[in-house]
């Protein structure tokens, strides 16, 4: 296990051609992502598959999806003013994750997935869940048809119609005229600049399945978290609150242009990414033998990085476990070193949704700010992290609504 800024640097960054992701946790969570980027272990498929990509995830091309953020986090307050129960607490990680999944079916399909959402959260946090057993106690193997094998059989399967739905609609429909272009239809559209091709049906499934995933899991915890750290530090809330009315004025909701100004909501969400990380784990294998900082890699050894530790290493973080945004100011950011804090990832393979996530998760935080304060219900257990194959809030977010 690395847990020093330096050592991560050397694996993620240095000498990230020698390390790849045939590694335990991308091999467990191999049977939902196939071989789409996060967990390929196939270092020419992954160049392959970025070069096409990445253009549409550049924070101008994310800008052309802010709108889908906001309206689809208007519309969610909307539901929730119309409660029949307006005093009764919200499971907010269940809200945001039909939020989040809402979101990128809109950027990614142009569709509205209605009550699809709902099944496809179930779906996932039941496939969390047994491959985070498996990975705790990886036996007996996966392809044994004991009863948790069939329900995670059965969940993939409905994630793969949710996905393959969406494909089939657009292949034999197409785009309606004026429509604008979704990420699908870039990615039907999109080839490779060294061989002039374009992905195949299959591998098109699998990144847009990863997406979906990735999308969900990064915005559901972590505004989860977010609110839920919020009702806990009130004093935090307020300045959150006060930026929010000072950017937007007389407007209900942000746009893409406001970020720049949304210095504080960036910073909690950066703290929060800090203290809870959804991707608290990551895991490289060594490709050949290598020396770091003295200590002989052997070819073959699985190195884990894992970030629930690394972000509150004392030596780069006072009091850790404390949140305080204001670790992420401009002067503060300077003190550290730069890997002291990987929430993304670092190197070549870094998060290919990273601006995609901190937009969303930035826009939607601010929009729910600008209406509502959430709060915990009198007597609130502490909520705990639960480290599957990643970190989710044990039981899930409870806050009341108050608005303001």
């Amino acid at each position: 296990m690395l847990n020093h800024p330096d050592y991560i640097r050397h694996v993620l960054v240095d000498k990230s051609e020698q390390y790849d992701k045939n590694a335990a946790v991308f091999k467990i969570a191999r049977p939902v992502l196939r071989d789409g980027l996060i967990a390929t272990p196939d270092m020419e498929l992954w160049r392959r598959q970025r070069r096409m990509m990445a253009p549409y995830f550049t924070p101008r091309t994310v800008s052309n999806f802010a709108r889908n953020m906001t309206d689809e986090t208007t519309s969610m307050l909307g539901r929730w003013e119309e409660r029949s129960d307006p005093a009764a607490a919200l499971d907010v990680t269940d809200e945001f994750g039909q939020l989040a999944l809402r979101i990128v079916s809109k950027s990614l399909f142009n569709a509205e997935v209605g009550d699809a959402a709902q099944a496809f959260e179930r779906a996932f946090q039941l496939a969390n869940t047994v491959l985070g057993d498996f990975f705790s106690f990886p036996f007996p193997p996966l392809g044994f048809p004991t009863p948790s094998h069939v329900r995670l059989r059965r969940a993939i399967d409905r994630m793969d119609q949710f996905v393959s739905g969406f494909i089939n609609k657009r292949l034999t429909q197409g785009v309606e005229a004026g429509e604008e272009p979704d990420l699908l239809s870039l990615f039907l559209n999109a080839v490779d600049e060294r061989d002039g091709k374009g992905m195949d049906l299959e591998q098109l499934h699998h990144e847009v399945l990863n997406i979906c995933v990735g999308a969900y899991e990064t915005t559901t915890n972590t505004l989860a978290w977010a609110f839920y750290l919020l009702a806990r530090h009130p004093e935090v809330e307020r300045k959150l609150h006060a930026e929010v009315d000072g950017v937007l004025g007389e407007r209900t909701a942000p746009a893409f242009e406001d970020l720049p100004e949304l210095t504080y909501t960036r910073m909690i969400v950066d703290e929060v990414l800090r203290i809870y990380s959804p991707a608290y784990q990551l895991m490289r294998r060594a490709r050949e033998d290598d020396v770091i900082d003295g200590y002989r890699v052997p070819a073959g050894t699985q190195v884990l990085v894992n970030s629930y530790l690394l972000h509150r290493h004392p030596d780069f973080w006072q009091d850790p476990e404390r949140f305080d945004p204001e670790r992420f100011s401009a002067e503060e950011i300077a003190k550290r070193p730069r890997h002291a804090y990987v929430p993304f990832g670092s190197g070549p393979r870094v998060c290919l949704g990273k601006h995609f996530a901190l937009t969303e998760i930035c826009l939607a935080m601010a929009t729910i700010a600008r209406r509502y304060r959430l709060v915990s219900p009198p007597g609130a257990p502490e909520v705990l992290p639960d480290a599957l194959i990643t970190l989710h809030p044990k039981g899930g977010v409870h806050l009341r609504l108050e608005r303001r």
